[in-house]
């Protein structure tokens, strides 16, 4: 398979939401009111409270835009690794204590790059990673990406019988798995070549007869070529294959590029201000899911900020993770920061958490009482909010200070760079300030496009993202307010301007 294989431009299927046997959309109209909507883009005038262009139905984010690369060969790993920073420490395991240092990180990053060219890996093929967290997940995907081949991660808690489903669906020329893990892979493919990410090759490869041909360390051990970019890798290559259940059906593959995601750590590096000072991250998300993959398993590491893994979430092991190592930066879901709240008393008593500055939250806007409930029982961590989706390679829209948090209900502001409108799910038309709809976005980190999703139309307009979840902007000051509503919706992949 070959990073041109990956993503079929076709044309755009539109239904109507709440019928599924409904009539399509009228093309014409929709054409015509977007091309209208676009007609002067040189001469707009933005509301610098919303950030709304009456001219064309547009909200622009109110954020400082950043600055991206403009050389077209470049990948991500690259791009990360050449960044100049002063840390020390990567990774830390947090069950085993084990440290990676910055150096041994990219040497490991370049053998394994090396070991897996000899293999006869090449630009395009893709890599299955099936394992949980440890800081080798991240070895595994910024080696493959730096050869312009493509990474796909699955969950470990899938069935042999899902993960078949994907391997068929993304075809890899091999995988990377764990011991633990070894029976489920080759119940769902028996012929893939396997590397194990552990040691014990033998005992696994006799239970199962699975068809291993090296381990992770043994590659590690290998003396790097010193050139780890063999081919010419553009930013609009491919660089992962990550699934997404968020849309109606079955899950789907977003195809996002080099690009997508390198945009996505400069949001990430920009938003933490992680040019400032020494921080370290705990690491509660799984990896194989866009949140972990875009911030822990790269876009942290381009500032030097530390992360500290977690190979499962436990509540107790993730606050003595705090005390030890004096984590600053906690990310987290709402009932974890429930949870937080409601055992604050015993928590503190126990618990040495004055290192701790900021909690990231994300999956669901926080309410009033989740907000103030926190602040009022840790008065001196911050609490931030983040909403994204595989689909924008992470961040889409964020609230980066308790003020902004305290837009009770929302979201944030539209990241840098991004651009929205609300859209008419009905008619496809652009709606205004405070009302309801679909959320449409426009980012440097939006995917390329679906997985062998084929279209039945092509809408000539330069949006390239529908948000499955309704949507208004909020008091005219660009905060998104998300209601916890599910609506069937097919993702639209519509034609950059």
């Amino acid at each position: 398979m070959t990073s041109d294989d990956l993503c079929i431009n076709s044309p755009l299927s539109v239904k109507r939401r709440k019928n599924h046997n409904s009539q399509l959309l009228d093309l014409r109209e929709i054409l015509l009111y977007n091309l209208a909507a676009m007609a002067d883009n040189n001469n707009l005038t933005i509301d610098p409270r919303s950030g709304f262009c009456k001219s064309n139905s547009v909200f622009y984010s109110k954020r400082k835009p950043i600055p991206l690369p403009l050389t077209d060969f470049l990948d991500v790993t690259t791009f990360i690794s050449s960044r100049p920073h002063h840390g020390k420490t990567a990774f830390i395991d947090a069950a085993t204590g084990r440290h990676l240092s910055f150096k041994d990180l990219w040497k490991a990053v370049d053998s394994v790059s090396t070991c897996l060219y000899d293999m006869g890996i090449r630009k395009g093929h893709v890599i299955l990673l099936l394992s949980p967290n440890s800081i080798f997940f991240p070895i595994v995907c910024l080696s493959v990406m730096s050869l312009g081949a493509v990474i796909t991660t699955t969950n470990p808690l899938n069935t042999p019988r899902e993960i078949a489903k994907q391997i068929a669906n993304s075809k890899p020329s091999l995988a990377f798995t764990t011991p633990e893990l070894l029976a489920k892979l080759t119940e769902s493919n028996s012929n893939l070549a396997i590397i194990l990410i552990d040691d014990g090759i033998t005992d696994a490869s006799t239970k199962t007869n699975a068809k291993i041909v090296t381990t992770l360390s043994e590659m590690v051990k290998k003396e790097p070529s010193g050139i780890r970019v063999r081919e010419q890798v553009n930013q609009d290559d491919t660089a992962t294959l990550l699934y997404s259940s968020g849309t109606t059906g079955e899950s789907k593959g977003v195809v996002s590029s080099h690009k997508n995601l390198i945009a996505m750590v400069q949001t990430i590096v920009e938003r933490f201000r992680l040019n400032e000072g020494d921080h370290k991250f705990i690491c509660t998300v799984p990896m194989f899911h866009i949140y972990g993959l875009a911030a822990f398993a790269t876009g942290i590491l381009a500032a030097g900020s530390t992360v500290i893994v977690l190979s499962k979430f436990e509540m107790g092991e993730m606050l003595s993770t705090i005390v030890k190592y004096r984590a600053t930066y906690l990310p987290l879901v709402p009932p974890i920061l429930v949870a937080l709240i409601n055992g604050a008393d015993q928590i503190r008593e126990r618990y040495d958490l004055s290192s701790l500055n900021f909690v990231l939250s994300g999956g669901a806007p926080l309410s009033k009482e989740m907000v103030e409930g926190f602040s009022e029982k840790y008065p001196g961590v911050t609490i931030l909010q983040g909403y994204g989706l595989t689909e924008s390679a992470g961040i889409g829209a964020s609230t980066d200070t308790l003020e902004e948090s305290r837009r009770y209900g929302t979201a944030g502001l539209l990241s840098p760079n991004t651009e929205a409108k609300i859209v008419d799910p009905e008619s496809g038309k652009a709606l205004l300030v405070n009302q309801t709809g679909e959320l449409w976005l426009r980012a440097p980190s939006v995917m390329k496009g679906r997985l062998y999703v084929a279209f039945f139309f092509c809408v000539l307009f330069f949006f390239c993202l529908v948000v499955f979840v309704v949507l208004e902007y909020y008091n005219c000051t660009c905060h998104l307010f998300l209601p916890m509503i599910e609506l069937e919706i097919d993702l639209m992949n519509l034609s950059k301007k």
